[in-house]
């Protein structure tokens, strides 16, 4: 099997979360590293522009199928689909229609609602030129609602995994976002099982390495950490 390309840089968390599946997988990859930007190497560059037109990463090249996907979601389910055969990261035939609904269901939390908040958060504390209390004030109370519901999911699972299943591609999702809780100076401390799934998740030899991988790189470029 030829090894998969991951596009990725070393900001975003997005690129981590298909990582993560790739590595739960054990499927061969080489990711590729690429810069914000139009310049060489640059994700607004003519080389990646025809990768994906969006100008974004993740995006994935399989050279196993010729199939070339972007947008995190589609490129896990994508994954999912060719090579979880097994469905070891997503729900099996023998999973019951709600079980199949929940998993769609926070999948979307992640993507629509709760990864966006932590990313507002995120910009405003961290990169914004100017100070805006009333945005960082803003996506904070928004982040801290989203811990709330979050929290009150885990519940199901005594904070095991967030679908009351077990790990799966959903807990893939949630990581990279949820790791950059400190980055975004957001106080999580009463949320008690979410401090015990985070301890779980990065306690699993697959993100134990990716943590390694960010490290690394973002050492040898000089960047801040998340």
């Amino acid at each position: 099997m030829k090894p998969l390309i991951l596009h990725g840089h070393h900001t975003g968390p997005n690129p981590y979360k298909v990582q993560l599946v790739l590595e739960n997988l054990d499927l061969p990859y080489d990711y590729k590293l690429w810069v914000l930007g139009d310049g060489e190497k640059g994700v607004k560059s003519a080389e990646f522009l025809k990768i994906n037109e969006n100008g974004r990463v993740p995006a994935l090249e399989d050279p196993n199928t010729g199939v070339v996907s972007w947008e995190s979601q589609a490129v896990i389910n994508y994954l999912l689909r060719v090579y979880d055969k097994s469905h070891t990261l997503s729900p099996g035939a023998e999973a019951s229609e709600q079980e199949r609904v929940d998993y769609d269901i926070w999948t979307a939390f992640l993507t629509t609602t709760f990864g966006p908040m932590m990313g507002q958060r995120n910009w405003y504390v961290n990169y914004n030129a100017t100070d805006n209390p009333d945005a960082r004030k803003r996506y904070e109370e928004q982040c801290l609602r989203c811990f709330d519901v979050l929290e009150g999911q885990l519940v199901k699972s005594d904070g095991r995994s967030i679908l009351p299943s077990g790990f799966s591609a959903v807990d893939c999702h949630f990581w990279p976002w949820l790791r950059q809780h400190g980055f975004a100076q957001l106080d999580v401390s009463k949320y008690t099982l979410f401090q015990k799934w985070f301890k779980g998740i990065v306690e699993r030899p697959e993100v134990k390495k990716i943590d390694e991988f960010i490290a690394r790189e973002k050492e040898a470029q000089g960047i801040k950490s998340m």
